[in-house]
């Protein structure tokens, strides 16, 4: 009969907390990291325009940007989207455009939810009237915009023929103010005398003669001048019409808004010219940020290639 032999086990030690292991997790990499591996350099104007946002409306608690990246662009009924996520040194946030608007990761933790949401909350106050299409526009006319919200609460809030008699005065005062503030002295001809500050008219037809310049401009400034002048007619006119309704009202304040907008753009490209098109793929989506890297501080970027170039020196390859 063989022998039977008794196994023994060995019991292994159960390793301490402070034990080294040989078994390394790594930990999450640093945002300094990521930033540095991001393929996106075409993005960084926007990137640094997203980042300023975040902090401005994060000034209360203190929040400083250590990470930024785009993470996709959704067009919904022909209105592009741009959506980002930013984290701060507190916490993370969803960043989505047109307009810009932030959601903490916290009430919001998914993308496809605070898009939708975001999108829905956006046609509610576009459903309202607003300021300029254009955020450099209204930045140019801040009074002229602040005078024409008014107009347009104004109306909002009319219910009588008196209420709307008071809009279109908000709206000749908002047409001065854009005067006021679009007008320069180089606009006035040698040798002529500058109009009075409240002469819309007049001051509307130099304003156009100077930021729609030359031959090819002709049709623009000729728009430009008649829609001027025919919106102050119908400004003063709602203004005197004792019989007036609110489709009235919404007219007025309706092309008081187009007035606005029309000369605002033509004034951008007045006071910073541009080139219209990428000297690299000739496309015409550009736009013109502000860069410390160029001489000139500022820079032509192109949407289509991502090609970035002075401003300075774009504009005397488009003469």
């Amino acid at each position: 009969m063989p022998m039977v032999t008794k196994r023994t086990y060995k019991t292994r030690k159960a390793k301490r907390a402070d034990e080294p292991s040989s078994h390394i997790i790594p930990g999450p990499v640093s945002d300094d990291a990521l930033n540095l591996f991001k393929l996106d350099p075409e993005n960084r104007h926007e990137a640094k325009r997203i980042a300023e946002y975040v902090e401005w409306q994060c000034a209360k608690d203190k929040e400083k940007v250590t990470y930024i990246e785009k993470i996709k662009t959704e067009n919904v009924l022909g209105g592009n989207y741009d959506c980002w996520h930013v984290r701060t040194d507190k916490e993370d946030h969803w960043v989505i455009t047109n307009p810009t608007n932030l959601y903490t990761h916290k009430m919001f933790p998914s993308l496809d939810y605070t898009l939708s949401f975001h999108i829905g909350l956006m046609a509610r106050l576009q459903s309202k009237r607003k300021g300029a299409s254009d955020e450099r526009v209204g930045d140019l006319l801040v009074a002229a915009f602040r005078r024409w919200r008014q107009a347009a609460e104004a109306l909002d809030a009319g219910t009588e023929s008196e209420d709307m008699q008071a809009v279109g005065m908000r709206c000749r005062e908002c047409l001065i103010a854009f005067v006021r503030s679009a007008a320069r002295p180089g606009m006035v001809p040698t040798g002529d005398v500058a109009p009075k500050g409240a002469d819309f008219i007049h001051w509307s037809e130099l304003i156009a003669d100077a930021v729609a310049a030359g031959s090819r401009m002709a049709e623009v400034r000729g728009y430009l001048k008649a829609s001027a002048r025919t919106t102050w007619q119908m400004a003063s006119w709602l203004t005197h019409s004792a019989n007036a309704i609110r489709y009235d009202g919404m007219l007025v304040v309706d092309a008081t808004y187009a007035v606005l907008n029309t000369y605002g753009a033509a004034l951008l490209r007045y006071d910073r010219p541009t080139a219209d098109r990428c000297s690299r793929c000739n496309s015409i989506k550009i736009r013109i940020v502000d860069d410390a890297e160029f001489d000139s501080g500022s820079a032509i970027v192109c949407e289509g290639c991502g090609a970035i170039e002075d401003a300075t020196e774009a504009v005397k390859d488009s003469d």
